[in-house]
C-alpha cells in the first residue's frame, strides 16, 4: 500500500504542477489589471499603473510571473494582491468561513441521502419509493439561488415572525402528521396491517406532539429536560444495537443500555462543567465518552461478541452526549433571541457582528447564521446521493451472492448490512471524494445569496479584478484538496471490497 500510495503521490504533483500553469495563464488573460487604473483622473493614473505593474510584476513575461510565484509558495507564501494585502491572512479567513459553511451541510446531505436511498431501494416500486424518486428529482432541479432567496423569505423571515407568537395551526399540525405517518408506513417492512399500525400509530403521535408544544408555546423557549434526554438515549441503544447486530444478541445491547445510562448519570453530573465551557472541554468530553464506552463494549461484548457490542456502545454514548449538548444549546435559546431582538435565524453573514455571548449563545448565533445556506445545499446536494445510492443498492442487491445469503439463512439485517451496504457504497465512496474535494473551493452562488465571503467570493474577486494571486490560492486548496481526498477514495476500495488490491 505504501508503494501505491507513493506512486499515485507522484503522479499527483506532477498533475497538480502542470494544471497549475495551465490555471496561471488563464488568470493572467481573464481580465487587464490595470483597466481600472487607467480611468483616474491623468495627474493619479502613471502613479497608480505604476504601482500596481511593479507590484504584480507585469512587466514579465507570464512564466516568469509563473515561476516566481512557484517559488514563493513552495515556502507556503501565496504573494500579495493587486492592493498589496497578503494572500495568505485572505485565504485563511476565507477557508475558515468555507469549512464551516460546507462542513455541516456535506455531512448531513451524505447521512440523510444514503440512508433515505438505502430505504428506497428496500421498498423499491413502492409509494415511498415514488415519492424520494419525485422529491430527489424536483431537488435536483432547482437552481440554488432560488431555493437561497425562497428560504430567505419564507423561513427566515417569516419563522422569526411567528416566534413572537409560537402557536402551531390545526392546519400544519395535520399536514405534518399526515406526512410523518405515510413515511413512518412506508418504512415499515410487513404486512398491509403493520404498515396500517405504524401509519396511525406515527399519525396519532406526531399530532399529540405538536399539539402540546402548540400549547406549552415550547418554542419561544425551548429545551429537552433529563426525561426526554433518558428517554431519547435509551431509544439510541435499541436502534443502534438493531442496527448494528440485531436484538438477538444481549451483550451487545447491554453495552448499548449501558452506555446510554452512564450518559444519563453525565447528564446530571457534569452540569457546572458543561454551564458555560471551552471547545476544548466538549472535544475532551467526547474523547472520554468514546474511551468509557469502548470499555464497556470491550468488555460486555467478550470475545464472541465483542466486534459488534463495541459500535453499538460507542455509538449510543456518543449520540446521548449530542443530545445532552442539543439540550443545553437549546436552553440558551431564548436570552440568545432577546439578545438579537428576537431575529435568531439570520439571512446575511456568517456572525453577528460583535457578539458575545456565552458558550451556547454564540454557538446558536453560529447556527442561526448557517441554518439557512447549510439547507439550501443540503435540499440540493440530497438528490444526488439518494439516487446513486439507490441504483447501486439495487444493482448488489440482485447479485448472487446475495440470493446465496438469504438462502443460507442469514437474517435480513445481516443481509443488507454485511453484503448489500458495504459492496453498494463503494461506487459512493467516490462520489463523496469527488464532492468533497470540489466543495473545499467554496460555493460560489449560496455565497452571494448568503453574505458569506470565502473561497468563493475570494475566487470571484480575483476573476473581476484580473489578480492571478487569489485565484491560484483558490487553486492550491481545492486542486490539492481534490488530489488528496481522490487518493482517500482509492485507499478506501480496499477496505469496502477485499479484492481490491493495492499492492
Amino acid at each position: 500500500m505504501l508503494v501505491f500510495i507513493a506512486r499515485r503521490l507522484f503522479v499527483s504533483i506532477w498533475v497538480f504542477l502542470a494544471a497549475s500553469v495551465l490555471v496561471f495563464i488563464l488568470s493572467t488573460n481573464v481580465r487587464d489589471p490595470l483597466a481600472e487604473a487607467r480611468q483616474l483622473p491623468e495627474t493619479a493614473r502613471e502613479s497608480a499603473i505604476r504601482v500596481i505593474t511593479e507590484r504584480m510584476h507585469l512587466e514579465d513575461p507570464v512564466l516568469v510571473r509563473y515561476f516566481r510565484w512557484l517559488s514563493d509558495a513552495v515556502t507556503g507564501n501565496l504573494g500579495v494582491n493587486r492592493q498589496g494585502l497578503d494572500v495568505n491572512a485572505r485565504l485563511e479567513t476565507a477557508f475558515s468561513a468555507t469549512l464551516q459553511l460546507i462542513t455541516g451541510a456535506t455531512v448531513l446531505a451524505i447521512i440523510i441521502g444514503i440512508t433515505i436511498g438505502v430505504i428506497s431501494a428496500l421498498r423499491q416500486y413502492s409509494a415511498l419509493d415514488q415519492t424520494v424518486t419525485f422529491i430527489a428529482f424536483v431537488c435536483f432541479s432547482l437552481p440554488l439561488f432560488w431555493v437561497g432567496t425562497l428560504l430567505k423569505q419564507f423561513l427566515a423571515l417569516d419563522f422569526n415572525d411567528w416566534l413572537a407568537d409560537p402557536v402551531i395551526s390545526p392546519l400544519f399540525i395535520g399536514g405534518i402528521a399526515l406526512i410523518t405517518g405515510l413515511f413512518c408506513g412506508g418504512v415499515v417492512v410487513g404486512d398491509r396491517r403493520s404498515r396500517i399500525t405504524a401509519f396511525v400509530s406515527s399519525t396519532a403521535a406526531m399530532a399529540i406532539l405538536l399539539s402540546v408544544l402548540s400549547a406549552t408555546e415550547w418554542f419561544s423557549d425551548p429545551s429537552l429536560g433529563p426525561i426526554v434526554v433518558a428517554l431519547t438515549a435509551i431509544g439510541g441503544a435499541i436502534g443502534f444495537t438493531t442496527l448494528v447486530s440485531g436484538l438477538e444478541w444481549k451483550p451487545p445491547l447491554q453495552a448499548a443500555l449501558i452506555a446510554a445510562a452512564v450518559g444519563i448519570v453525565a447528564y446530571f453530573a457534569l452540569d457546572p462543567v458543561l454551564d458555560d465551557p471551552q471547545l476544548l472541554t466538549i472535544v475532551l468530553l467526547l474523547l472520554v465518552t468514546v474511551g468509557i464506552c469502548f470499555a464497556i463494549g470491550w468488555f460486555l461484548g467478550g470475545d464472541l461478541y465483542r466486534r459488534n457490542a463495541i459500535p453499538a456502545a460507542v455509538l449510543t454514548g456518543v449520540f446521548t452526549g449530542a443530545v445532552i449538548f442539543v439540550d443545553r444549546m437549546l436552553s440558551s435559546f431564548q436570552s440568545y433571541s432577546a439578545s438579537v431582538n428576537n431575529r435568531p435565524i439570520s439571512t446575511v453573514g456568517a456572525e453577528t457582528p460583535n457578539y458575545e455571548g456565552t458558550f451556547w449563545e454564540s454557538g446558536l448565533d453560529s447556527f442561526g447564521h448557517l441554518a439557512l445556506p447549510t439547507l439550501a445545499l443540503v435540499l440540493i446536494s440530497l438528490a444526488t446521493y439518494t439516487r446513486y445510492t439507490r441504483a447501486s443498492m439495487l444493482e448488489v442487491m440482485n447479485q448472487d451472492y446475495v440470493r446465496t445469503g438469504r438462502a443460507k439463512g442469514l437474517s435480513e439485517r445481516a443481509v443488507v448490512t454485511r453484503h448489500v451496504l458495504r459492496n453498494g457504497l463503494i461506487p459512493i465512496t467516490t462520489l463523496i471524494a469527488y464532492d468533497i474535494g470540489t466543495i473545499v473551493g467554496g460555493a460560489v452562488v449560496t455565497e452571494q445569496v448568503f453574505g458569506w465571503s470565502a473561497m468563493g467570493s475570494m475566487l470571484f474577486d480575483g476573476i473581476r479584478e484580473g489578480d492571478p494571486m487569489p485565484i491560484m490560492a483558490f487553486y492550491v486548496v481545492s486542486g490539492g484538496a481534490i488530489v488528496l481526498f481522490n487518493m482517500v477514495a482509492d485507499i478506501a476500495y480496499a477496505f469496502l471490497d477485499p479484492r481490491i488490491r493495492l499492492s
